[in-house]
């Protein structure tokens, strides 16, 4: 909308990002009907805001290269197949990703919360309760995009109001600095939020749970544990039994309801905390592309790669394999660690384990693709892959496939399968235990970490852990067999690599930080992505300690002729830094 055109240093970020050298964002416009003036003059122009914070935070996880994307495909547990040399991803180009966008895209999203917070006197409320509710709601925004941001590029330029012109002297605050800032937001926030929420709207309990991270990034476990039991003690309760719209499917099972985004946000479901909306039923303008998930996820299975035994094409786009596996791109190319290696336990494999979450009426194994094309020789029977083209088609072509999580079929049945709209999940329950469980672990209290572990494994089906076997790396693999496609997993390996850092742990330290750090040394572990060197469009798979952060747009620094906007350890433009500013008025 218009009258939100020249309201914050985040919109002119964003702004010269994308217009580099125009300066008509300097011409003064009248003002509109759209203008701020007139629109926050009574409490359905705040409410109206809202629901575009609501819709930002849709953003996360739906169209056709959603934040999410980014962050598991620089992940332990899946690749960037069309971008494997993070060297190409520069503070001037991230190639097929958006590495990049996805930093001015926050800052707009900031931009929407700082207007409301700065107006949120600029009209009579009807009591203290309505008034704080809405700034309660807003700050829990920002602190959750601020939180984002600090875990995916580090230092920042904290934007605390609305900013009405053109400003150039932005300055880089302190990771530390800003996450003191919101979390001393959000202890706010938490006293006036809704103990119980509308679809979308955030909760007491959102808050909690949200404040439960930050604590751990401020190495407040102690503080961690009481948010994360503030959640846990109500009004949520884990799923248990079978329920929502395959419920009256016996071969289907609990771990499959629970991840039917028609359930997300069922009053059946007491596990979800925060769900985005998104409804193919909605008006156009309020209902995204779709949730994409078969799309960015699944593999290229029905390419003219995939070869049968006379080396012809075996696969065809179209048919009951390709309605339910989708037109699969992989552009979050799930590595062997996911598909299988987690799965084992104690000496278990996956395929004798009851773990419901890796149960095979949930997932496509490989064995279970069969060829397709009608043509071919061998229609009907397993994929080989030995027929492929070249041994490297494994990578994008063929891998298991977590059904139960990336199938969302399309409610338009002419629509091409990408995944269609629906809701997802954006804090649940499960992640709650699995936030104590982790501050438990910090504070060296692993029988109660464990405990809490098993409480997310025992609804799955999975043999209990024991305190002797809790470490990091298994807290994890279980985030990882739990919020799979749900966690921002590039954002929560970065939070647990600082606190490493902070607290000297592993080796590990803040003074060497972009050149020795956790999320390299796991990444290089559990993904061979990079140690077989993969090669695809040109680019061999490779990746550097300081890839733990990613580059601050050119674009955004050399616009701020009058401030200095650090770049990141490792990219071009760094040797220009300057301390960052420790604290925020």
């Amino acid at each position: 909308m218009k009258f939100l055109r020249p309201l914050s240093a985040a919109y002119f970020i964003l702004l010269v990002a994308l217009t580099s050298c125009n300066k008509d964002w300097l011409k003064p416009e009248p003002l509109s009907f759209f203008s701020p003036e007139n629109v926050f003059t009574e409490k359905s122009g705040f409410e109206s805001l809202i629901i575009t914070m609501r819709k930002d935070l849709k953003n996360e996880n739906t169209g056709t290269m959603p934040n999410l994307t980014m962050e598991f495909a620089a992940s332990d547990l899946a690749s960037p197949w069309s971008q494997l040399d993070f060297y190409n991803l520069t503070p001037n180009t991230d190639q097929y990703y958006r590495f990049l966008a996805m930093f001015t895209q926050i800052y707009t999203s900031i931009k929407n919360t700082n207007v409301l917070i700065s107006r949120i006197d600029h009209i009579k409320w009807a009591s203290e309760e309505e008034r704080n509710g809405i700034l309660a709601e807003a700050y829990w925004h920002r602190a959750y995009w601020y939180y984002r941001l600090v875990n995916s590029y580090g230092d920042v330029p904290f934007i605390s109001k609305e900013i009405e012109g053109a400003k150039l002297d932005f300055q880089t605050h302190s990771r530390e600095a800003i996450l003191k800032k919101i979390q001393s937001d959000l202890e706010y926030a938490v006293q006036w939020l809704p103990v119980t929420a509308k679809a979308g709207a955030v909760s007491k309990g959102a808050g909690n749970h949200l404040l439960a991270k930050i604590y751990l990034a401020n190495l407040e476990f102690d503080k961690a544990i009481e948010a994360a039991n503030n959640v846990i003690s109500g009004p949520y309760a884990l799923m248990t039994q079978r329920f929502g719209i395959d419920a009256s499917k016996p071969q289907r099972n609990l771990i499959w309801d629970l991840h039917r985004s028609k359930n997300f946000s069922s009053t059946q479901n007491t596990e979800t905390i925060l769900a985005s909306i998104d409804r193919y039923e909605a008006p156009p303008g309020a209902r995204s592309a779709g949730l994409y998930t078969m799309r960015l996820y699944n593999p290229q299975w029905f390419q003219p790669q995939v070869l049968d035994s006379q080396g012809k094409p075996g696969m065809v786009a179209s048919g009951p394999m390709y309605d339910s596996l989708g037109r699969g791109n992989a552009n979050i190319r799930l590595t062997g660690y996911y598909q299988y290696d987690i799965w084992t336990y104690k000496g278990v494999n996956w395929r004798v384990t009851p773990d419901l979450r890796r149960s095979d009426i949930n997932w496509v194994d490989i064995d279970e693709l069969k060829y397709n094309n009608p043509a071919s020789v061998d229609f009907g029977k397993p994929v080989n892959t030995k027929f492929l083209a070249a041994q490297v088609d494994t990578f994008k072509h063929v891998y298991a496939i977590p059904h139960y999580i990336m199938y969302n079929p399309m409610d338009d049945p002419k629509a091409i399968p990408v995944g269609g709209n629906g809701d997802w999940y954006i804090f649940r329950l499960a992640e709650t235990y699995l936030l104590r469980a982790e501050a438990y672990y910090w504070k060296g209290q692993f029988a109660l970490a464990a405990a809490d572990i098993n409480k997310v494994r025992e609804r799955a089906k999975a043999l209990p852990v024991t305190a002797a076997d809790v470490n990091i790396h298994f807290i994890l693999d279980e985030r990882a067999r739990e919020l799979f496609a749900e966690e921002p997993r590039h954002s929560e390996l970065v939070r647990i690599s600082y606190i490493m850092a902070k607290s000297n742990l592993g080796g590990y330290s803040l003074s060497n930080f972009s050149t020795k750090n956790f999320y390299f040394d796991r990444v290089m572990k559990y993904n061979n992505t990079y140690e077989k060197k993969i090669q695809l469009l040109g680019n061999t798979a490779n990746m550097a300690p300081f890839h733990v952060l990613w580059p601050i747009p050119s674009l955004v620094i050399t616009a701020n002729t009058q401030g200095v906007i650090n770049q990141n350890a490792g990219y071009n433009g760094a040797e220009l830094n300057i301390a960052p500013l420790t604290t925020i008025e």
